[in-house]
């Protein structure tokens, strides 16, 4: 910028207008023009704040990652990983482009550091030493990010669903499918904090194990 000239704007205002449009529109509607536009601003003017659409990305993540509200450790690390857990899923569900921008990124923001230390803190008492701690915590932020998506995504409609299942299976083609759905488990909710139960649990147990 020409010396002398006052920035019309802020990298943080920047951020702040591509989250607006992200959570939105989606996305896919992120771009250098459609900020400008939010803004009032030239496109070309908004890489004196970001150099490219990639860092955009990585500071949006991090902005994001400020609206995460975890509750206060209680030492039991069960406890606190799947309040964790809960936590980011409702954060996900604020933002609903995060699944799809987490990946590849470099989170080396102030905000995503601070939930890594909150999730190395709750595993401390495990004794697991840092590689399987930041191993733990990195397939906790897929599976939420995983389980989001399908929250979030397009669905078939459940009649349909229904119908599409009942006709593989009256084919006598899935005999395991057919006993599992005789036991119940077509009608069970897939509910967030038991399968995070299962997953962490397993998880840790087969870190301590090793």
């Amino acid at each position: 910028m020409p010396r002398g000239r006052p920035p019309s704007h802020t990298r943080e205002q920047v951020v702040e207008a591509a989250i607006r449009i992200a959570d939105a529109e989606g996305l896919e509607a992120v771009t250098m023009r459609r900020i400008a536009q939010e803004l009032g601003a030239g496109a070309m003017s908004l890489y004196t704040y970001v150099p490219d659409k990639d860092r955009l990305l990585d500071l949006m993540v991090d902005r994001a990652g400020g609206d995460l509200t975890i509750a206060a450790a209680t030492g039991d690390w069960r406890t606190d990983l799947i309040a964790l857990a809960g936590a980011q899923r409702q954060l996900m569900l604020t933002h609903p482009w995060l699944p799809a921008a987490l990946p590849n990124r470099r989170l080396t923001g102030r905000n995503m550091l601070a939930y890594l230390e909150k999730g190395l803190a709750a595993l401390a008492p495990t004794g697991l030493d840092g590689p399987a701690k930041m191993e733990i915590i990195a397939l906790m932020t897929g599976f939420v990010a995983s389980f989001v998506t399908a929250e979030t995504g397009p669905a078939t409609p459940q009649e349909e669903q229904i119908a599409l299942i009942g006709e593989a299976v009256a084919s006598g083609d899935f005999p395991e499918l057919a006993a599992a759905l005789a036991e119940g488990g077509q009608g069970r909710e897939p509910g967030f904090d038991r399968i995070a139960d299962w997953m962490l649990t397993g998880l840790v147990t087969q870190a301590l194990a090793f």
